[in-house]
């Protein structure tokens, strides 16, 4: 399996300030990149997965959600998450 707990763990210390801080946006935008890294991996090689395709949109809207929510309430939050993660070009 690919989302061990430990992952998860190391996830939301690195991101949300502590392991048990689980739903900090910041936590939950990169446990959700996590995720779409790992379908987009699993979707270049199976092109025809269309329930791996429909779920990896579903995590895209809900992390840009959670995104915008930070971009209109805390625009330093959000800068600071756009940068570690890496997820503009």
């Amino acid at each position: 399996m690919y989302l061990t707990s430990e992952v998860k763990k190391s996830i939301f210390k690195k991101h949300g300030g502590a392991d048990k801080n689980t739903g900090s946006a910041e936590s939950q935008i990169a446990l959700f990149t996590h995720r779409i890294d790992h379908l987009t991996d699993h979707l270049k090689s199976n092109k025809k997965d269309f329930g791996t395709q429909r779920a990896l949109l579903n995590l895209v809207g809900k992390r840009r959600a959670l995104l915008d929510y930070l971009k209109n309430t805390e625009i330093n939050r959000y800068r600071a998450i756009i940068k570690t993660l890496d997820i503009r070009k």
